[in-house]
């Protein structure tokens, strides 16, 4: 009997201050009095997003791990939403429109896998983003949420550097997983290619 293959699941932990987020109100004072695409800017809102890959528990036993440890979160401070498959919905609200921000090569979380491992015996990847969740008002053109994300000038993007940070946006849906391992390219850092006429002859 051939032996079954491992299963490899992911989890998505969103997890968001249960007190008024003074960093997302900044960036929104920020966007509104300095960007032009912030004129239309009604709310903007800052969560974590971790994500888990490997042989992961059922919901119950995995929510009682991320509850257990202060790797994930402080339950004190903060609320989690555990999401484990593209077809359940993320806590966004109606309106909302997704950004997802990491660190280049940043976003593992080494500390928290060896913690997982120390628990449960098993090896799992844990890596972390912040999801930003904007609110336009009726106003807004189809480019203004692209333009306020990106960092391109003074004027022209707020919430992502492309020279330290990648961005990915969730057009028509939020995919599991949405985090890129790290030296992926993305959005905020397109493939430069050099054309032959380019390249140095030797």
């Amino acid at each position: 009997m051939a032996a079954r293959k491992e299963t490899r699941k992911v989890a998505q932990a969103w997890i968001e201050l249960k007190a008024d987020d003074l960093e997302a109100a900044s960036a929104l004072e920020v966007a509104r009095g300095q960007l032009a695409a912030g004129q239309h800017l009604q709310r903007l809102r800052r969560i974590r997003l971790i994500e888990l890959e490997g042989r992961l528990p059922a919901r119950e036993k995995l929510e009682d791990l991320l509850h257990g440890s202060t790797q994930f979160y402080n339950p004190h401070k903060e609320r989690c939403v555990v999401r484990l498959t593209a077809e359940e919905s993320p806590p966004l609200q109606a309106g909302e429109r997704a950004v997802l921000v990491t660190e280049r090569d940043g976003s593992r979380r080494a500390a928290a896998e060896r913690w997982w491992q120390h628990e449960t015996g098993e090896k799992v990847s844990v890596r972390e983003g912040t999801a930003w969740a904007l609110t336009f008002d009726s106003g807004a053109e189809s480019a203004t949420a692209h333009d306020l994300a990106l960092v391109r000038g003074r004027r022209h993007g707020l919430l992502c550097n492309p020279h330290s940070q990648e961005c990915r946006w969730a057009e028509d849906h939020v995919p599991v997983p949405w985090i890129q391992p790290d030296g992926a390219v993305s959005e905020a850092a397109p493939v430069r290619r050099r054309s032959p006429s380019t390249r140095s002859k030797r």
